[in-house]
């Protein structure tokens, strides 16, 4: 019994009690407002029930997995809204329940998936369009705009406001866009292990609905794959690697200074710290080449100068107009993998590191990383260790 009991218990990430308590607040709040925004259009005089039960599904998945496929507002919205028409068309058409209802569902998920808008409550609208008896077949199309649309919004609009507040970034945030070099070669994090070929090829193997974004999915199992080199490298950390004797520059270093300096020492970037020595912001020499404005005097004429002066807000003079703020940072004691994914999947050449309290501690470049891992490469066997022929 215990053996069949633990093959019937979800194998599911953990969940930590704080992310259990705001999910349930979340979908507290949510069904709340929609009651209440719908009990007063029902007062104004909107024909049909201020609040319908499939809206509890839905704040499961907008609350409590809100990066879900199935949770974004095109999910949502569109599916309930198809939902919602095919359930009405059913129960003109179709005078038995059962039958009327069975082609509901049925026509609702050929429709949802078609239209890339899945999403498992809307199934219960469907159903609720044709069992819901006369105090809805009497709505006729007009259940499609209330409660469906109506309540869909407003739940909707209070998942978007909370889960953003709380620090779940939702709809689903978008992946930064990789630096195009214009080149025919992939980003460096997509050179790592499988290709995008591989995984589609096995999705399509799978022939079915996963619930998780593709992207997700390649994120996951490229970070999956650094881990898994952790630990084969070993536990070699950030401070390990990184150069410790820092040229920094004050925000309010001229330009002409920060540019000295990068010359004078070789190097193409500059922590940029304040009086305390937090770490403020960073300037490379891509800073240099893309904000660097013009001046008067180094136009020769007006004509040629005036517009990259406007492209650029005016003429620049010191660091703080050009450096890049706020700044990715990485902890002395964080593994290498971690800086191999931020080098990676965010194109950045150079991470400061920084102590608790922003303190800078040196930096760190994806040349110091690639040695690290040169060096880290076991020696291949010798000819005088091989394994001779018989």
């Amino acid at each position: 019994m215990r053996s069949l009991l633990r093959r019937l218990w979800p194998d599911t990430a953990p969940v930590s009690a704080r992310e259990r308590v705001r999910s349930g607040i979340g979908a507290l709040a949510g069904i709340l407002v929609t009651g209440l925004v719908g009990a007063l259009s029902v007062r104004s005089g909107a024909a049909g029930p201020a609040l319908i039960a499939p809206m509890g599904a839905s704040a499961v998945l907008l609350f409590a997995v809100p990066s879900s496929p199935l949770a974004q507002p095109w999910s949502i919205l569109g599916g309930n809204l198809v939902s919602a028409l095919v359930g009405v068309t059913a129960a003109m058409w179709i005078a038995d329940p059962y039958l009327g209802s069975a082609v509901a569902i049925g026509c609702a998920i050929l429709a949802m998936l078609s239209l890339r808008c899945l999403h498992p409550p809307s199934g219960a609208i469907a159903l609720t369009a044709v069992l819901g008896g006369p105090a809805v077949h009497d709505l006729g199309f007009g259940f499609v705009l209330w409660p469906v649309l109506g309540n869909s919004l407003v739940l909707l609009t209070a998942a978007v406001i909370f889960n953003n507040l709380t620090g779940r970034p939702y709809p689903r945030a978008m992946k930064p866009v990789p630096v195009d070099h214009g080149t025919a070669d992939p980003p460096p994090i997509q050179r790592l292990g499988f290709t995008g070929e591989d995984l589609d090829a096995v999705l399509k193997d799978y022939d079915e609905f996963i619930d998780i974004k593709r992207e997700d999915l390649a994120e996951i199992l490229r970070r999956t794959e650094l881990r898994a080199y952790r630990h084969r490298a070993g536990r070699v950390d950030c401070g390990t690697v990184m150069s410790r004797d820092v040229i920094a520059v004050g925000p309010d270093t001229p330009l002409s200074e920060a540019y000295r300096l990068m010359h004078a020492h070789h190097i193409k970037a500059l922590p940029v710290t304040n009086a305390k020595a937090d770490v403020v912001g960073i300037v490379t020499q891509t800073d240099f080449l893309e904000k660097a404005a013009w001046a008067s005097a180094q136009a020769s004429t007006i004509r040629k100068g005036w517009p990259f002066w406007r492209a650029n807000g005016g003429p620049k003079s010191t660091v703080r107009d050009i450096m890049t703020s706020p700044v990715k940072t990485v902890a002395p004691e964080a593994p290498l993998a971690e800086a191999i994914l931020m080098f990676a999947g965010q194109g950045l050449h150079y991470l400061p590191v920084t102590r608790a309290g922003g303190k800078l501690a040196g930096i760190l470049s994806q040349s110091d990383v690639l040695v690290a891992m040169l060096a880290d490469q076991p020696e291949e066997a010798s000819p005088s260790n091989a394994e001779m022929p018989a």
